[in-house]
C-alpha cells in the first residue's frame, strides 16, 4: 500500500471516530432519560482505542542507507512497498556490519557499479570477487525500473536461477538510465544523495575484470530512519 493510500486510511479511520462521537453527543442530547440509559450503558461495555497518531506516525517516517566511501557518501532510501523482502534483507546486513569493508567490485561507466561481496575484504582473492554472498537468496520483487540511481540486487542468469531469486547481499546502482534490465532485476531502492560520488566510483581505473585497481571500500553502512517532508 503507497504512502497516499496510507494516509487515507488513517484518515477515515480518525472521521469514522468523529462521526461515532457525534452521534452519541446527539442521542445524549435528546432527553434526560436517554441519555442517563446511555450512560449506563457505556460504563458496562468495554472501550476500544484506535492509537491513530501512531499508526500516523509510522506513515511519516522512511529508512535510508548511508554508504560511506572515500569519495563522500551514498545515501538511498528504500522502496518498503515494492521491495519488502529487499528491504528488511538489506537491513539486517547492514545492522550487523555485514557490508562494512566489502568493496565496488565492478565498476562500468555508463552503466552500473557493483558490490556487497564478502570476498571482497580480501584483495588476495580478487579473481573470486562477485562470487560471495550470505549463503542464501532473496525472492524476486521485480517491479520498479531502472532509472538513474536506481539500486537493485544482483542475481545469478535465468538458466540457472528461472526463478530470478536475488543475491543475498551483492548490489548494484545505475550510474545511467538501464531499461534493458527492467523486468529482470529486483529494484529495492534509490539513490537520494550522492549520485556525484557514485559516478566518480564508475570512473576510476580498472582490471580486465572491471574491479578497480585501487579498491573501492564501503567503509560502513548505516541505517538511518527520517521524518517525511509533507507539502
Amino acid at each position: 500500500m503507497g504512502f497516499r493510500n496510507r494516509v487515507n486510511r488513517a484518515a477515515q479511520m480518525m472521521l469514522a471516530g468523529l462521526a461515532v462521537a457525534g452521534l452519541a453527543v446527539a442521542m445524549g442530547c435528546s432527553s434526560g432519560e436517554e441519555a442517563e440509559t446511555m450512560s449506563e450503558a457505556e460504563e458496562s461495555q468495554p472501550t476500544t482505542t484506535i492509537d491513530v497518531g501512531s499508526e500516523m506516525d509510522d506513515e511519516l517516517t522512511y529508512r535510508v542507507a548511508i554508504i560511506e566511501t572515500k569519495f563522500g557518501d551514498i545515501t538511498i532510501r528504500f522502496h518498503e512497498d515494492l521491495a519488502p523482502k529487499h528491504t528488511e534483507n538489506f537491513i539486517e546486513l547492514a545492522e550487523k556490519g555485514f557490508y562494512n569493508g566489502t568493496t565496488f567490485h565492478r565498476v562500468i561507466p555508463g552503466f552500473v557499479i557493483q558490490g556487497g561481496d564478502p570476498l571482497s575484504k580480501d584483495q588476495t582473492r580478487r579473481d573470486q570477487h562477485g562470487t560471495g554472498g550470505p549463503g542464501y537468496t532473496v525472492p524476486a520483487e521485480i517491479g520498479a525500473r531502472h532509472v538513474l540511481g536506481a539500486v537493485a540486487a544482483a542475481r545469478l542468469g535465468d538458466q540457472a536461477n528461472p526463478q530470478r531469486r536475488s543475491s543475498g547481499s551483492q548490489f548494484y546502482i545505475c550510474v545511467a538510465p538501464t531499461p534493458m534490465l527492467d523486468n529482470q532485476y529486483s529494484v529495492f531502492a534509490q539513490v537520494i544523495d550522492g549520485m556525484d560520488v557514485a559516478q566518480k566510483i564508475a570512473a576510476v581505473r580498472r582490471d580486465p575484470r572491471d574491479n578497480p585497481i585501487e579498491p573501492v571500500y564501503m567503509e560502513s553502512v548505516r541505517i538511518e530512519t527520517r521524518e517525511m517532508e509533507l507539502p
